[in-house]
């Protein structure tokens, strides 16, 4: 299958590029490289450094003959989201619709969209949650997830579109960037190597799932075979606090320097921890790395560089 992935530059999506390419699908990338890397590109992949609103989009994917497209390519941080609504939602709503209504005119079957479990069900004293749980977002960043998906089922019924939404947990793993907001796994593992001085924004008391991008990416192989139009929590159902990461990141790094507290981040939530009974069931996924092997390949990627 030839697959379009935009955002393949990117820490997740050039993982999926990867485990696409690997199972023998032929892929194109589409990525500014405003966030993505070159050396993240896989060299069995066709690069366009292109914007996913740019209007030469169309030609390219029907020149390419794409077959499916797999949406990464998104404004992914949630402060900035608070803090400029109007382009999260160029970027994450526009940008979106404008990549669906494409794949209208380029007569493209499949579509699987990276959205966020953590952001759109926003906060809760229970969990971990399911994909019936009610979308709250806490973020612009979150509604423009919800957005997307209500957008993805007006395409499946109007216009017959295939759809599989898959709704992450915290994603950690090699290729992550240590200096993004979301990416606490990177930035502590980086710090702790280089012997830096850092916080914990709030108390630490923050509960988060963290799945590993390597059982993130064959999410994505499965969904390209999933015959139905669903969504699915991809995420581990582990709940684990900010200082019990901090802990097991320190005694995995042999950082010995105590953890010091901030203040809390805007649009942070207390607790976010995702049921993945459904993915189990009926696409046949569950995480194959826990925490301690995962951090155990993450903390290596980031001893290589």
């Amino acid at each position: 299958m030839k697959i379009l992935v935009t955002g393949g530059a990117g820490f997740i999506a050039s993982h999926v590029v990867d485990a696409y390419i690997e199972a023998g699908h032929s892929v194109v990338i589409v990525d500014d490289l405003s966030t993505g890397k070159k050396e993240n590109l896989n060299p069995k992949a066709k690069f366009y450094q292109m914007d996913i609103l740019d209007e030469k989009l169309q030609d390219l994917m029907k020149g390419e003959g794409i077959e499916a497209v797999n949406h990464h390519a998104a404004q992914i941080k949630v402060k900035a989201s608070l803090e400029d609504p109007y382009f999260d939602v160029k970027v994450n709503v526009l940008g979106s619709v404008l990549l669906l209504d494409l794949c209208r005119r380029a007569d493209v079957k499949k579509f699987i969209f990276a959205s966020s479990g953590g952001a759109m069900y926003g906060e809760a004293e229970a969990g971990p949650f399911p994909e019936t749980h009610t979308a709250r977002p806490f973020s612009v960043y979150g509604a423009s997830k919800v957005s997307v998906e209500l957008y993805l089922d007006v395409f499946a019924q109007n216009f017959g579109l295939e759809y599989v939404t898959l709704r992450y947990a915290n994603v950690y793993g090699p290729r992550q960037d240590a200096s993004g907001e979301g990416g606490v796994v990177a930035i502590f593992t980086n710090n702790m190597l280089h012997g830096g001085d850092f916080q914990i924004h709030g108390d630490g008391y923050n509960v988060r799932d963290y799945v590993y991008v390597k059982d993130l990416a064959r999410a994505n192989l499965l969904a390209l075979d999933y015959p139905h139009n669903d969504y699915f929590n991809i995420g581990t159902g582990v709940s684990i606090t900010t200082n019990q990461l901090y802990e097991t990141l320190a005694k995995a790094t042999g950082y010995q320097k105590s953890a010091k507290h901030g203040v809390p981040r805007l649009g942070d939530l207390k607790k976010s921890v995702l049921d993945n009974s459904k993915a189990k069931k009926l696409l046949k996924w569950e995480p194959k790395f826990n925490l301690a092997d995962g951090i155990k390949e993450t903390i290596a990627f980031y001893k290589k560089q």
